[in-house]
């Protein structure tokens, strides 16, 4: 088979690998949480400390693959291994969600929640020990199916990689929540016809004995296609180009620089001479070729220090930003968009803007001469005594475009604060923790005066309501009925509560109802646009349409059914979310733009400017990167609150720019180099110190036995 060819299906195997990975692991992570708050009834915050645990762990691990890679198995060995690690570990996930396993009074609930806890915690151990090792390795085995002169291909590799990985997550994002059980992505129902019953918002269920929310299929199917995509890359391995490793490569590193740091502090006296790099106290120990190719890893490790920030502005976008579009309305007009599924937006964006950048907007800008150029280096014979470096060839710059694309996130940020501002303002005004609000509801037959305390008196008509929440300091209060004789009763309100004051047919008997404090959850509205009323005897049918967040309380009057349902009224206490989902639409676009030039070319940067020996090395300190950024966030997020969510926007916004500008000094000063020319010069000079060393050995022996001679000839 022609090299293009095996070169072709090699790509082919690895994308289709790396398609159904990462369906799996994005389709996994889109019901995590839900399933710890409503299945394992963890409270808010722990679901969320455990992802995102769970998340920093999943970038973590990849240390652990990359040694296992480089030391131990090679590429493809270890990505076999972990991928089975992976799929058991999605298999337990999925049986932790079978609520029958312990429902043994088959009441829907699970009766032994310990169970359940332990093989969830399990699975995601297995599951974060598997896709962590496999992540560093995936990429650099596909970069390995490439040979030295076909860097433009190998770019294209890259970006077609990152293509796969956010189809998988689109796909996953779009179809695991269906499976499930939440409606996504729905037209509103059209109200029911007299003759039929009003729809009801069905969903997918499963179970032996009772039937609840589907999680073990939504994590089931992941599951399976793990396995899937396994057996499929497994079907390709006569294809692949397949690199042995090098042996325990990390050991060797670790006690090399321990060696240097160790030297150098025993030789810290000013009597003993300096040398150019502090690696260098270890070449009296090792290697010349395995101290360069460690000052190599270690320039590129310093390079990333700045990169985490970037991570924790853009995993917000999957928290935050949600949390964000909860606040906003989100009817399109012919569907329904839930807030959780604007992150979809990211890689139908990615999708698109991949193919653009790379084929159009990236030459385009070259043309222009506002390209991201810079001037590779060949190192002389003198490097290790001093670098003397000229021009050899012209490539792209990868550390500017990491520098824009983390631009472009701050930006992204800027406008979410924005947005934010605009949501602010329509926001309704919540009580304090020393305040409490009331709303007064008339169900008696005719007006009344109502007055609080020794304030103004309020005018309410028959079956309507006060025009909007009054506000007290004082938790004790009276109120006084216009009636006749007047009514007068204390009351005793909840403190940072909101709460109802209904008057009913006998205003003698008025009482008080806890109201919602908050927005509803996740944007949905508090009740259905479709009902039916019935007494047993008659019926009557009524529609309204609602928009998102929005609260109303429904007066329904004695003659009800003889008006058809006409006679019902609504209190609004709480608007709709008036400001569009749409509006997230250019943050996420920013945000997009960032991960394309600071994500992709990131990928190629670390892959590119490693030795041979240590690709996955690399590549997995990249993505601790991304590890230290969900850190950054839970410390953040707790450390630093602040009273204005815009704010912290800001916040982030700013320090991303101060690392930006921080990151482009470093890149300015970054010299970029060629680790295989490098490792050949270095063999070269090793090659030739040896046979110097040859001759001179020779020449040694020569004289030996000359003077051997002499002597012999003077006896």
């Amino acid at each position: 088979m022609p090299a293009e060819d095996l070169r072709d299906k090699n790509m082919e195997e690895t994308k289709r690998k790396k398609k159904k990975k990462r369906f799996s692991y994005y389709g996994m992570r889109a019901v995590l949480v839900l399933y710890f708050r409503y299945f394992l009834l963890w409270d808010s915050d722990l679901s969320t400390s455990i992802y995102h645990a769970f998340v920093a762990l999943c970038y973590l691990t990849p240390i652990l693959g990359a040694i296992i890679a480089d030391s131990w198995l090679g590429k493809f060995k270890t990505i076999i291994y972990l991928s089975i690690v992976y799929a058991v570990g999605q298999v337990i996930m999925a049986v932790s969600t079978i609520h029958d396993i312990t429902d043994t009074d088959r009441d829907g609930s699970p009766d032994n929640l310990t169970l359940h806890i332990a093989l969830s915690m399990l699975g995601l151990f297995l599951i974060a020990l598997g896709t962590g090792g496999i992540k560093p390795c995936v990429a650099a085995f596909g970069g390995d199916q490439f040979q030295e002169h076909q860097s433009r291909q190998l770019n294209t590799f890259f970006s077609v990689f990152y293509l796969c990985i956010n189809a998988g997550s689109l796909l996953s994002t779009l179809i695991t929540p269906v499976l499930r059980g939440a409606r996504s992505l729905s037209t509103l129902p059209e109200p029911p016809p007299p003759h039929r019953a009003p729809e009801t918002f069905s969903t997918q269920q499963c179970g032996i004995h009772t039937q609840q929310q589907c999680y073990p299929l939504a994590f089931g199917v992941p599951a399976a296609l793990m396995v899937v995509s396994l057996v499929v890359f497994i079907a390709g391995s006569g294809m692949y180009v397949k690199t042995d490793p090098e042996g325990n490569i990390m050991w060797s590193v670790c006690k090399c620089i321990g060696f240097a740091i160790k030297n150098r502090f025993r030789h810290r006296s000013k009597l003993y001479p300096k040398r150019e790099h502090w690696m260098d106290w270890a070449d009296e120990k090792y290697d010349k070729l395995l101290i360069a190719q460690i000052k190599m890893v270690l320039k590129v490790l310093f390079l990333y220090i700045p990169l985490p920030m970037f991570w924790t502005l853009f995993d917000q976008k999957g928290s935050r930003w949600t949390l964000q579009a909860t606040t906003m309305s989100g009817d399109f007009g012919g569907f329904i968009l839930q807030p959780d599924q604007m992150q979809t937006v990211n890689p139908i964006l990615i999708l698109t803007l991949v193919p653009i950048m790379d084929r159009l907007v990236f030459p385009l800008i070259q043309k222009c001469g506002l390209n991201f150029r810079y001037r590779m280096t060949r190192l002389k014979e003198t490097m290790l005594r001093k670098q003397i470096l000229e021009p050899l060839i012209v490539r792209e710059h990868p550390l500017k475009r990491m520098t824009v694309g983390m631009l472009f996130a701050a930006a992204a940020f800027v406008c979410a604060a924005v947005v934010q501002v605009e949501i602010d303002k329509t926001l309704p005004d919540f009580p304090s923790s020393s305040q409490s609000q009331l709303k007064v509801v008339n169900m008696y037959g005719g007006s009344l005066g109502v007055r609080f305390s020794s304030g103004e008196p309020l005018t309410i008509h028959s079956y309507e309501s006060s025009v909007d929440y009054l506000t007290f300091d004082q938790q004790e209060i009276t109120v006084s009925l216009t009636t006749d004789p007047v009514i007068t009763n204390p009351l005793r309100l909840i403190r940072g509560s909101r709460q109802t004051l209904v008057i009913p047919a006998e205003p003698e008997r008025m009482y008080l109802e806890e109201d919602i404090n908050s927005k509803p959850k996740e944007g949905k509205n508090a009740v259905r646009r479709a009902f039916t009323l019935s007494n047993g005897h008659q019926s009557c049918e009524f529609s309204r349409k609602f928009g998102f967040g929005s609260s109303y309380t429904f007066l329904v009057p004695a003659d009800v059914f003889s008006s058809e349902c006409e006679s019902v009224k609504e209190v609004e206490d709480m608007e709709p979310n008036s400001v569009h989902m749409a509006l997230q639409i250019p943050q996420y676009f920013l945000m997009t733009s960032g991960e394309v030039l600071f994500s992709v070319t990131g990928l190629q940067f670390s892959y590119s400017q490693a030795p041979k020996n240590m690709k996955s090395v690399l590549q997995a300190g990249w993505l601790c990167t991304n590890a230290v950024g969900n850190i950054i966030v839970l410390i953040v997020a707790e450390l630093g609150k602040l009273p204005k969510q815009w704010a912290e926007y800001v916040l982030f916004a700013s320090l991303l720019v101060a690392v930006s500008i921080i990151f482009s000094i470093m890149a300015y000063f970054y010299t970029y180099i060629d680790p295989a020319e490098i490792e050949a010069q270095i063999l070269k000079e090793q090659h030739l110190d040896t046979e110097d060393e040859k001759k001179e050995k020779k020449k040694e022996e020569t004289l030996e036995m000359q003077d051997k001679e002499v002597k012999q000839t003077k006896i």
